[in-house]
């Protein structure tokens, strides 16, 4: 089965404060069902049409995993923290190759 890979770029970061509390309470809930996170910060470079963002990867064993951590009412209470207005960021699931 192939793993899986949770995305997450952030375009801005509008609440610092809100951010910090829904880390929190997101890891945690993430790292309790099974994700690993991979990546964590800034990016080095970006080249093309890329930008300069904080980039998040986590490393699930399958899509279910990740899907079902996400959907969880730990990383739904973690949201909740975070609101609807403190960041704005594009956030995936993507399948991995092997």
């Amino acid at each position: 089965m192939a793993k899986a890979y949770w995305i997450a770029c952030y375009r801005s970061i509008k609440n610092p404060d809100a951010l910090a509390a829904y880390a929190r309470l997101a890891g945690p809930a993430i790292q309790a069902a099974g994700g690993r996170f991979l990546v964590r910060g800034s990016a080095a470079r970006a080249y093309e049409a890329g930008l300069m963002q904080r980039v998040v990867v986590i490393e699930f064993d399958s899509v279910a995993q990740a899907s079902a951590t996400h959907d969880g009412p730990a990383y739904q209470e973690a949201l909740k923290v975070l609101g609807k207005d403190s960041v704005e960021r594009d956030m995936r699931i993507v399948e991995g190759v092997a």
